[in-house]
């Protein structure tokens, strides 16, 4: 191979990582976001060290749905991603007597809820009401017992703007496909 056929080949693989390069940054910073789950606090869902790909286009026509886990900008200040479940829509009441949650007055069914808690009738103290204001979300994480979440923030709600998608695929360490 003489040299030019030898840079004609380099910059044939440089034009090839770089449009490779490209492709991931537009596909993360646009459709989808690569998470790892750093608590303890949605197990049995998904559990330490768990890695998904969140849907950003997910909420692009209608809002979240409650029961959907979802990804957001944290509340409280700080500058990291979150992830917990919807458990109050904008305008509902939520609150939390005797380890069950309650919305707008009707016990909420929670499969998702580890089968330890389920047996234990006072997963933790007693929280609300809380008035689910207009575009905003009451989160919880599965785990009560390990979930510091909308029962415990300064400001309990999350707004649709702070919300970044929807958990659509966890993909470590086997794939499952979320809801």
């Amino acid at each position: 191979m003489d040299k030019r056929q030898v840079k004609k080949e380099v910059l044939s693989w440089a034009k090839t990582i770089l449009a490779a390069v490209l492709m991931v940054v537009i596909v993360n910073a646009f459709f989808v976001v690569n998470a790892q789950i750093p608590s303890g606090s949605m197990e049995n869902t998904l559990m330490i060290h768990d890695r998904l790909l969140v849907n950003r286009l997910a909420y692009l026509r209608e809002g979240p749905q409650r029961g959907d886990i979802i990804v957001f900008r944290s509340t409280e200040g700080g500058s990291g991603l979150l992830i917990k479940r919807v458990i109050g829509l904008p305008g509902e009441t939520v609150e939390g007597i005797g380890g069950t949650v309650y919305v707008d007055g009707a016990a909420l069914e929670e499969p998702y809820r580890k089968p330890e808690e389920e047996a234990l009738p006072s997963f933790a103290a007693d929280f609300g009401p809380f008035q689910v204001p207009e575009g905003c979300y009451f989160m919880m994480g599965d785990n009560r017992l390990d979930s510091y979440d909308s029962r415990y923030w300064e400001n309990p709600y999350v707004s649709r703007t702070s919300i970044v998608g929807k958990a659509a695929l966890k993909y470590y360490p086997r794939i499952e496909w979320l809801q």
